[in-house]
């Protein structure tokens, strides 16, 4: 069954780099980004383990954990980390769940359509969309989804921007507009009167009648 936005995140218990994880204890009252992959020691996947390494303060700055998963187990994920540590010049810090079982794999939709796991001799194209990132809000609740193709690195820059634009919209009555940065102005919902609006925003710039630009109060 496919995991939705507004589907409370299915918990798991899992062996990782860090230990036994129960998930929702683990997330506690964080957001989180759950970014899983086809197999280790693969080259686009070192790249992107390592811009996640890089990015470390940015996730803290956030109040955002982040959680790899991967189909290998935790004894070669230790000897993978090394690697990314290499490449990246910084300390991957955070948790890879190993997911030989394809448990986590399972729960959170992960597999391609016509996914086949041999017990010998399998490549990362057996499991080629094991590609997918999922933000998470501190009430379990699944927030956005992306998924790529085996042959297509993510975009880092564009996961944190999209998780900014979660944090800024959550619980507010605004949406980010296309290619949306924090700073730039956001759309006021027309649920909000604009009586209502320019209370709290001041002027507002309309651009349609329902369209209402408006800088988010800090």
């Amino acid at each position: 069954m496919a995991v939705r936005i507004n589907d409370t995140a299915p918990d798991f218990t899992a062996e990782s780099t860090a230990g036994t994880i129960n998930f929702h204890d683990w997330l506690g009252g964080s957001y989180a980004i759950i970014f899983s992959h086809p197999r280790d020691f693969t080259p686009v996947c070192t790249t992107e383990f390592g811009a996640v390494a890089q990015l470390a303060p940015e996730w803290k700055k956030r109040n955002t954990k982040v959680i790899g998963v991967s189909v290998d187990s935790v004894a070669d994920h230790e000897k993978w980390k090394r690697d990314i540590e290499a490449f990246s010049g910084a300390p991957a810090d955070f948790p890879i769940i190993d997911d030989t079982s394809l448990t986590v794999s399972k729960a959170y939709d992960m597999l391609p359509a016509d996914f086949y796991l041999p017990t010998e001799g399998r490549t990362p194209a057996n499991s080629a969309t094991v590609r997918t990132v999922y933000i998470i809000g501190p009430d379990k609740k699944i927030r956005l989804t992306m998924s790529y193709p085996m042959s297509v690195g993510r975009n880092f820059a564009e996961i944190l921007r999209a998780l900014d634009a979660v944090q800024a919209t959550d619980g507010a009555p605004f949406a980010t507009p296309a290619n949306w940065v924090p700073g730039q102005d956001v759309i006021v919902a027309l649920s909000v009167t604009t009586d209502d609006a320019k209370a709290k925003f001041g002027e507002l710039d309309i651009k349609l009648p329902y369209l209402r630009f408006a800088k988010r109060p800090v």
